[in-house]
């Protein structure tokens, strides 16, 4: 009887030998991607903390509000939704919302 050694494929079964399954290939991926991929985790956790602070502080800088937030378009919509009679229960169609503008 003959023995034979079965050796699996370097990534598990039903993949391919010349490119690995999952992760960064690093011939065709960009360097510091590789870099990243080989880091310790708490620095790229950390990086990638303090790039997405800095992505949503920015729109803090521009101090000016948008256009929708003007008591004039806020009141033009107010009007619109009571002439299509929007939420008519509760919302600003409803009774009490419409006593209470009358008393404004």
């Amino acid at each position: 009887m003959v023995k034979v050694w079965y050796e699996p494929p370097p990534f598990g079964p039903g993949t391919s030998l010349s490119r690995p399954p999952y992760g960064i290939a690093t011939e065709s991926s960009p360097l510091w991607l590789v870099r990243m991929s080989k880091a310790p985790q708490w620095q790229v956790v950390t990086g990638a903390v303090v790039f997405f602070s800095v992505i949503s502080y920015l729109p803090l800088l521009n101090p000016k509000l948008p256009f929708t937030m003007s008591p004039e378009y806020q009141a033009a919509q107010r009007a619109y939704m009571r002439y299509h009679n929007m939420n008519p229960i509760y919302g600003i169609s409803s009774k009490k919302a419409r006593a209470a503008d009358a008393g404004k």
